[in-house]
């Protein structure tokens, strides 16, 4: 009985071996299957992210409505590619500025867009460049860009509403930039006085005006009531939702920012005509044919513009508490520009150093540029914004001058308009010439007594018509304040008027 169970016992053993065998293989293939589908799933992971790393950034922004990649609104333009710098976080922010503002003042679109939102301070590492007023400026130039609104596509899928419109990625993502453009921009005008709208009026004129024919023809279109907002289209989206209907209330602070006006957009349109450009030509003439009224503007408006000078000397170089200057990135270079600057040595240095003795740059004025120290030199570049390389530039010691004139300086002011008048280091301009006469002439100036007095002697290219009598004021004034060549003639011409009024007495032989 005991071996019968003991023989039972064993059979029962060795099936539970058996059966133990049996699961233990089974969970070991189980074991292998999982991992050569993780494997899988790895390797195709992996496949997964080299094609994207490749892809994803020639898309750039393909974001159409309802395409595979984006959700309905998502939209993702490209960016400006700015240069990483090894140097403190300071210098790299500037440099990082300065590089967007040289491609916003050369109207690209998206630098512009990129230097508002710098400027807008809403990123930590932003927070020392806020700076509402100059935020707005490139808002502004970014939706008058017709890079932003300009069609690419000429067919393409309809948008999520059925419109027909041609909605390709890249047009799409810029009209998602452009109306997000103009909410930040409506809101930063409705928080600001008149003074600083009207300063950002003004540095967006400027701006335009340096980019010759192409920046008149903007401000020509922004003025014209026949055109968008920003001289859109006028069945631009962006625009007519700006616009307003009657169950929304659109963009208001943003419509005033530029009254429009037929005079200015004529006014705009002839000074784009006046730098030589045949578009321009074509476009004043379109003008001048839409209306009887219109074509009646040129008399008056052809004088105004031979009077006209941008709101600025130069770009307006404050600084936000991050101490970054707005560095005026300029550059409508052409021949006569060149000639001007290469003729500023005829220029004595004395009048640079004058200049920089003003603005306190310097303790004395000196009479030749190598007895400036370096470090002074490199105050001058600080303030203006440019690279402290302690060497004067050409277009340094232009802005010295302008700096000072803008600032008061009697000096300053006669010797830049010399500048003007001559076109010695600046391209020859009467009208501005004039202006800065007229500036000095305010404070006393004998000398720019004597130079309006010319002006209106001579009647110099429509700037000063020619008015004899105010001429003759003008060198009484000067002759009066002590100047040389005008007291002689003033001599003169008393002496001549003594004799031909001198009354005859009676009984004189002849």
């Amino acid at each position: 009985m005991v071996n019968g169970e003991l023989i039972g016992g064993l059979a029962m053993s060795e099936a539970y071996d058996a059966d133990t065998e049996i699961p233990s293989a089974a969970g070991a293939n189980m074991t292998s299957s999982r991992l050569r589908s993780a494997v899988r799933r790895l390797r195709g992971g992996v496949i997964a992210g080299v094609v994207a790393a490749i892809v994803l950034p020639l898309i750039g922004c393909d974001t159409a409505p309802g395409g595979f990649w984006t959700k309905k609104g998502d939209a993702a333009c490209p960016r400006p590619q700015l240069a990483t710098v090894s140097t403190p976080q300071f210098n790299a922010q500037q440099q990082e500025v300065r590089a967007l503002r040289r491609s916003a003042f050369r109207g690209d679109f998206f630098a512009q867009l990129e230097l508002a939102r710098r400027y807008q301070g809403q990123r930590a590492v932003d927070r020392n460049l806020d700076d509402p007023v100059e935020s707005a400026v490139w808002y502004a130039m970014a939706l008058s860009n017709p890079d932003g609104y300009a069609q690419v596509s000429a067919s393409g899928r309809r948008a999520s509403n059925g419109d027909a419109t041609a909605t390709s990625r890249f047009d799409y993502c810029r009209a998602v930039e452009r109306r997000n453009a103009y909410a930040v921009l409506d809101r930063l005008l409705s928080r600001m006085d008149s003074s600083e709208q009207e300063k950002v009026r003004d540095r967006v004129i400027y701006v335009l005006s340096s980019q010759g024919a192409e920046g008149f023809r903007t401000l020509a279109r922004i003025h014209d009531d026949s055109f968008g907002v920003f001289g859109e289209p006028s069945d631009n989206r962006e625009a007519m939702g700006a616009r307003g209907r009657p169950y929304k209330p659109g963009a208001p602070s943003v419509l005033n920012l530029f009254p429009r006006n037929d005079v200015d957009a004529y006014l705009y349109n002839y000074l784009a005509v006046q730098t030589g450009d045949i578009g321009a030509y074509v476009m004043l003439k379109d003008f001048e044919r839409s209306s009887p009224q219109r074509a009646g503007y040129g008399s008056f408006v052809e004088a105004k513009a031979k009077r006209w000078i941008p709101p600025y000397e130069f770009y307006p170089p404050e600084a936000p508490p991050s101490g970054v200057p707005h560095v005026d990135e300029s550059n409508w270079r052409d021949e006569a520009t060149d000639i001007a600057l290469d003729r500023l040595s005829e220029l004595p240095f004395v009048h640079i150093s004058e200049a920089l003795t003003y603005l306190r740059v310097t303790p004395k004025a000196v009479k030749r540029e190598q007895d400036l120290y370096p470090g002074d030199i490199q105050t001058l570049q600080a303030m203006l914004g440019r690279e402290p390389t302690g060497r004067l530039s050409g277009i340094e010691k232009v802005r010295a001058i302008q700096y000072a004139a803008v600032n008061g300086s009697p000096r300053a002011q006669l010797v830049l308009a010399v500048m003007y008048s001559e076109g010695v280091g600046v391209r020859r301009d009467y009208a501005r010439a004039f202006h800065w006469y007229s500036e000095a002439d305010k404070q006393g100036s004998a000398e720019a007594k004597y130079a309006m007095s010319t002006f209106f002697s001579l009647g110099m290219d429509g700037v000063a018509d020619q008015n004899k009598a105010e001429a003759v004021v003008y060198q009484i004034d000067a002759a009066l304040a002590g100047f040389k060549p005008s007291a002689g003639r003033l001599q003169q011409v008393l002496a001549q008027v003594s004799r031909e009024n001198r009354p005859s007495r009676q009984g004189e032989y002849r």
